[in-house]
C-alpha cells in the first residue's frame, strides 16, 4: 500500500507537469529529500525515481516552461567554478574509487543548484520553493518527532524516522540542522504564504510542525541541535518588538521542559563544556588540525574523502575511580579514517583553499543580499515589500542556522542548503524585477513600464 500511494502521488505530479512543467522542478525537490524510494519496502525501490524527476525537470524547463527573467547570476557562476573544481578534484583524487562514489551524487546537488533559480521566474514559484521544502523536511520532522514522544526521548544514533538510515537528511546531527533551519520558514509561510491562507487552520498546523522540528534534537540526542535552536532564538530577537519579554519567556520555557527531557539527553548535552572529555569532540579537532596540515602541502585538496588517508593522535581526558579517590588521567589514542565532522574543513580537504574559497563566497554574499533586501523593504508600506524583507530576513536566519550546524557535521554537499541558495537568488531576482518599473520612471526619457504583478495573482 506504501508503494501504491508513493506511485499515485508522484503519477499526480507527472501528469499535471504536462501542463505546468515547473511542478516536475518541485516533485524533484520533494524525491530529493524525502528519498520515497529508500523509503519504498517493494518496486518502488527499483525505479530509478530521482533521475525520472531529475530528467524532467530539465526537459521540461528546456522544452516547454516559458524563460522570461531568467537570468545566470554571480552566485550561479560561483556555484558553476565549484561544480568545475569538484570534478577536477576527483580525477586526481587520493581515494579515486571512493571519490567517484561521492561525485556521484554531489554533481546533481551543485547542478540543480545551479539550475533552480533559473526557473524561479515568478515571486509565487519562490514561494512554492519554499513550501515544498518545509512540506518535504517537515514529513520527516512529524515522523522523527511522534518517535521521540513515543519512545521516550530517542538515543544519539538509535531515531529512525522514515527508514533505518544513518545518512543524507536522515543522520541524527543533519537531520537536527535542518530541523531548525526551516523552523523561520515556517513561521513566514505562516505569516505571509498565499499557496495557503495565513488562517487559524494554517498557523496551527505552522505550529505543531515548529515544535516537531523542536523535538528533532531532542530525539537524536545532538549538541549540534542544540546548538542551533539556541542560534535561531537569538536571531528570532532581532526584529521583535518586545525582545525581553520574548527572551524571559524563552527562558522560562526552556526552564520548564527540562524536567520533561530524557536524563540521557541531558547528560549528552553536558559535555559540551568538557570537550577533552568526550572522545567524539577531541577526535574531530584532532581530525581538523590534521586538516590543515595537510592542505599546507595539498593547496589544492585531495579530493572526495581525503580523509581516509588520515591518522591522528589525541589525548581524551579519564575520570579513575579507586576507593574514596578520584583521580583524572590524560590517555593518548591513535585514529585512522576519521571524518571531518565539519563542512567547512570538508571542503578545505577535499577542494582546497580554491574550493572553501568558493564556498564560503556562495553562502556570504547570499547573507549580504538578504540582509541588504531586509533592510530596504522592512519598513515599505506595501505588503508585498514587507513579505519580502520578511521573507528575506527567515532565509537569512535559516541560513545561517544551517552554517552554525555545519561547523560541527560534514553536509557541505548536501542539496538543501543548494536549495536555500537558489530560492535567495529568485529572491533577489524577483525583488529587483518588481523595483526596475519604478527606477525605469524615475530615469529620464525613460519609457513607461507596466508594473509587475505582487505576490498575489502570480501565475506559476
Amino acid at each position: 500500500m506504501l508503494d501504491i500511494g508513493f506511485l499515485a502521488f508522484l503519477g499526480a505530479i507527472a501528469v499535471l507537469g504536462l501542463k505546468r512543467p515547473f511542478l516536475w522542478v518541485l516533485g524533484f525537490m520533494y524525491v530529493d529529500i524525502v528519498s520515497p524510494q529508500d523509503i519504498s519496502w517493494g518496486f518502488l525501490g527499483s525505479i530509478p525515481v530521482s533521475l525520472l524527476f531529475f530528467l524532467a525537470a530539465f526537459g521540461g524547463w528546456l522544452v516547454l516552461d516559458r524563460k522570461e527573467g531568467a537570468k545566470f547570476t554571480l552566485r550561479q557562476w560561483l556555484l558553476l567554478m565549484f561544480f568545475g573544481l569538484c570534478a577536477y578534484t576527483t580525477t586526481r583524487a587520493a581515494f579515486p574509487v571512493e571519490a567517484a562514489a561521492k561525485w556521484g551524487w554531489v554533481w546533481k546537488s551543485l547542478l540543480f543548484g545551479m539550475f533552480l533559480p533559473l526557473t524561479l521566474r515568478t515571486r509565487a514559484r519562490v514561494e512554492a520553493a519554499v513550501l515544498i521544502m518545509v512540506l518535504a523536511a517537515g514529513s520527516i520532522m512529524i515522523s522523527a518527532g511522534i518517535k521521540t514522544v513515543l519512545s521516550g526521548g530517542g538515543g544519539y544514533g538509535t531515531l529512525s524516522s522514515y527508514v533505518r538510515d544513518n545518512s543524507g537528511i536522515y543522520e541524527g546531527s543533519t537531520l537536527s540542522t535542518v530541523a531548525i533551519t526551516i523552523v523561520p520558514l515556517i513561521a513566514w509561510l505562516a505569516k505571509h504564504g498565499t499557496v495557503f491562507p495565513p488562517d487559524w487552520r494554517t498557523k496551527a498546523l505552522a505550529l505543531c510542525l515548529g515544535f516537531a522540528c523542536l523535538l528533532v534534537p531532542v530525539g537524536t540526542q545532538t549538541r549540534t541541535g542544540l546548538l542551533c535552536i539556541g542560534v535561531c532564538a537569538v536571531m528570532a530577537l532581532r526584529d521583535a518588538k518586545h525582545r525581553f519579554l520574548l527572551l524571559g519567556m524563552m527562558g522560562a520555557l526552556g526552564a520548564m521542559a527540562i524536567p520533561f527531557l530524557p536524563q540521557s539527553y541531558l547528560e549528552r548535552m553536558g559535555t559540551i563544556e568538557t570537550h577533552d572529555a568526550d572522545t567524539s569532540a577531541s577526535t574531530r579537532v584532532a581530525v581538523w588540525m590534521d586538516t590543515l596540515d595537510y592542505v599546507k602541502h595539498n593547496p589544492m585538496g585531495g579530493g572526495f574523502e581525503a580523509y581516509l588517508g588520515n591518522q591522528i593522535r589525541y589525548k581524551t581526558r579519564q575520570t579513575v575511580q579507586t576507593g574514596d579517590t578520584t583521580t583524572i588521567e590524560y590517555v593518548d589514542v591513535v585514529d585512522k579514517a576519521r571524518a571531518y565532522h565539519s563542512a567547512y574543513f570538508e571542503v578545505l580537504g577535499e577542494q582546497g583553499w580554491l574550493g572553501i574559497a568558493l564556498w564560503l563566497s556562495i553562502q556570504l554574499i547570499g547573507l549580504l543580499q538578504m540582509e541588504l533586501i531586509r533592510w530596504r523593504l522592512r519598513k515599505s508600506g506595501d505588503p508585498v515589500d514587507r513579505a519580502n524583507a520578511s521573507l528575506a530576513n527567515a532565509l537569512q536566519i535559516a541560513h545561517i542556522v544551517y552554517m552554525i550546524g555545519s561547523l560541527f557535521v560534514g553536509i557541505a554537499y548536501q542539496p538543501f542548503i543548494f536549495y536555500l541558495v537558489a530560492v535567495e537568488i529568485g529572491l533577489v531576482l524577483a525583488v529587483k524585477r518588481r523595483a526596475a518599473p519604478v527606477e525605469a520612471r524615475r530615469a529620464p526619457g525613460a519609457r513607461p513600464a507596466l508594473q509587475p504583478v505582487g505576490l498575489v495573482g502570480q501565475q506559476a
